[in-house]
């Protein structure tokens, strides 16, 4: 693994994979919903759309014609900490599809015609998320836990704010955020380093800075919340969720085993009390989440409005247990075999670890090698699981609930 930094500030980390023929790359710039203010909500996501509907080289068509004839994926998302645009291509078409994605990040033009009709299709996804409950509820806890912190802002941003926004609002945002200083590429797969690095520097090194400093106070948890969402779907929507490690700490690691415990895998106690004993859910999990600067951990279940009040009781009996109990050794052998050999499977893919490599120097400032990894993974004992579980478990969680008569539920509580 390499990692060099161009004179304008950009870094670039990159991995060989040289048993395979393919190459993926990832522009990761330190942007997202988490550091918008809250006038500018949505915007990160909207100039990830618009990025796509053409530069000062290339048309619409034309981005998607180099796509198609590459036979690659050519894809973007937006996070609350970060914004990625990436491609995955055959080695012999890395330099075209380089050149293609730094063309849109750096000179995409925004057209106005392709704006107004791009604004329809985000306006769409909005549409499409409100009718997604787990969407809602990501939405909605994210309130909950962090209040009118940007933490708590929706990714896709309100609707009458994304249908106001004008091409000039873009510009400024782009012009303040996308910076050299505040950008990551990440090359993993088959290539030829030293064209690799002279592509780099004849696409990027021109580019200059011209952001502002940006300031971000991480969030405050806030316990005890709950909320609700009143929806007419069939089932009701439920997640607690708790303070827990933030990107990047270490003791996300014995986090994941006291997850795979609880709710994260198929053998978990909630999985097999609720669903295999009381057949109650048809899905119920935890799962832990972290961002820069904040984390958290969720237990969700999707289950008949009649069923709600005894699932969060079992819900509060299962967790309440771990809490006071602890594991037992077959569950804590079990859960770390099972994280080893997913960390295995995932990193032994060039595709899944570009955006490791490419998230963490850009929130972290670091990589953790597979082999780091594994060797914090083989020292972990009970006791260290034991203690995130009381940090964690002991708070007084959020509760929110997205369905049927939702409030009604809560208030009943």
């Amino acid at each position: 693994m390499e990692h060099w930094t161009l004179p304008n500030g950009m870094q670039v980390v990159t991995e060989q994979f040289p048993h395979i023929r393919t190459v993926s790359v990832g522009i990761f710039v330190h942007v997202g919903s988490q550091l918008e203010l809250p006038e500018e909500n949505g915007l990160s996501h909207f100039i990830e759309h618009m990025v796509f509907k053409g530069t000062e080289h290339r048309t619409l068509r034309q981005i998607a014609e180099e796509t198609d004839a590459q036979g690659g994926h050519l894809n973007a998302y937006t996070g609350r900490d970060h914004t990625c645009f990436y491609t995955k291509v055959i080695d012999e078409d890395l330099p075209q599809a380089l050149s293609l994605l730094s063309d849109m990040v750096l000179h995409a033009t925004f057209p106005e015609d392709e704006l107004n009709r791009e604004r329809g299709v985000v306006l769409e996804e909005i549409a499409m998320s409100e009718d997604d409950p787990s969407d809602v509820m990501s939405d909605l806890m994210s309130v909950a836990m962090y209040g009118g912190h940007p933490s708590g802002q929706t990714v896709l941003g309100p609707a009458d704010r994304v249908a106001a926004y004008t091409r000039e609002d873009l510009l400024a945002f782009r012009a303040r955020h996308y910076t050299p200083g505040r950008t990551v590429l990440s090359v993993c797969g088959s290539f030829d380093p030293e064209a690799l690095r002279d592509q780099v520097l004849a696409l990027f090194g021109d580019w200059q800075d011209t952001g502002e400093p940006v300031a971000f106070q991480p969030p405050v948890f806030r316990q005890g919340v709950r909320m609700a969402r009143d929806k007419e779907i069939e089932q009701l929507h439920l997640c607690l969720a708790f303070p827990a490690p933030v990107y990047g700490d270490p003791r996300a690691v014995p986090m994941n085993l006291m997850s795979s415990v609880l709710g994260g895998a198929m053998s978990s106690r909630l999985f097999q009390r609720i669903r295999e004993q009381l057949g109650m859910a048809y899905g119920i999990s935890s799962f832990p989440s972290g961002m820069e600067g904040a984390g958290s951990f969720h237990i969700y279940a999707a289950v008949s409005p009649k069923n709600g009040a005894q699932v969060l009781e079992e819900i509060g009996k299962e967790y309440r247990k771990l809490l006071e109990e602890g594991m037992t050794e077959k569950e804590f052998a079990d859960a770390r075999k099972q994280r080893r050999i997913s960390l295995l499977m995932s990193m032994e893919s060039a595709s899944a670890w570009m955006p490791a490599m490419g998230t963490g120097q850009l929130i972290l400032g670091r990589i953790r090698t597979v082999e780091d990894r594994l060797r914090t993974l083989d020292q972990l004992t009970m006791e260290d699981v034991a203690a995130v579980t009381r940090d964690c478990l002991s708070a007084t969680p959020c509760l929110c609930a997205v369905g049927p008569e939702a409030a009604r539920f809560l208030e009943g509580l």
